[in-house]
């Protein structure tokens, strides 16, 4: 287990700490957390799977293992973060004005550091958790795709807050990149929504 500081606490807690008034954890933590259980998904599903010529499934699982770590570890840095850009806003605008907007801006590009790499790990853990859904232990298919779905909103969510924090430059390469990642992931769980077995034929009505 990852001994990040959310991971020490008991998901009570944590629950009760996102629905206060104080500004962490917000939405990047909770995207963090989310990423780390959809990651246990994969590790879990790869782990009642057999090989296959489109996987290993102890290396998958191993793979999974840390980007549930590294989600843990960005949901922690996540709050560590925002908390640092509010320090930079509180500094007083004189006499040093340039002093505050320097901090400022600092703390908005960590800020928007840790959530591009929540996207990438989002991306990776959608990706395998299509893959497991088509071809790992069919039994766990809808865990693998809860995996992938999960990903693919935690992608979409850490891509708003890359935005978010880099609104005043919108030419910044790491809000396309986000982009870009978010949609990957949209897609690898997009394609697991489709019917898996043909829609039963509706009866005929026999004439009386």
């Amino acid at each position: 287990m990852t001994d990040t500081e959310l991971a020490g606490k008991t998901f009570d807690t944590i629950a009760e700490a996102v629905a206060s008034d104080a500004a962490t954890p917000g939405g990047g933590a909770v995207a963090g957390l989310t990423a780390a259980l959809a990651a246990g998904l994969v590790a879990m599903v790869a782990r009642y799977s057999t090989a296959t010529d489109r996987f290993d499934p102890v290396t998958l699982a191993a793979r999974a293992d840390e980007l549930r770590g590294t989600a843990q570890r960005l949901a922690d840095e996540d709050a560590r973060v925002y908390r640092r850009y509010l320090d930079a806003a509180a500094l007083p605008k004189q006499p040093d004005p340039a002093a505050r907007k320097a901090a400022i801006r600092a703390a908005l590009d960590a800020a928007a550091d840790v959530p591009l790499a929540l996207t990438e790990v989002a991306e990776e853990v959608a990706g395998l958790g299509e893959l497991l859904a088509g071809a790992g232990n069919p039994r766990l298919r809808s865990d693998a795709v809860t995996a992938a779905q999960l990903g693919g909103a935690v992608a979409t969510s850490a891509a708003a807050l890359v935005e978010e924090n880099l609104r005043a430059r919108t030419d910044d390469p790491r809000v396309v990149r986000a982009a870009a990642l978010a949609a990957s992931a949209r897609t690898a769980a997009a394609g697991l929504l489709e019917p898996t077995r043909p829609e039963p034929t509706p009866p005929r009505s026999v004439p009386s």
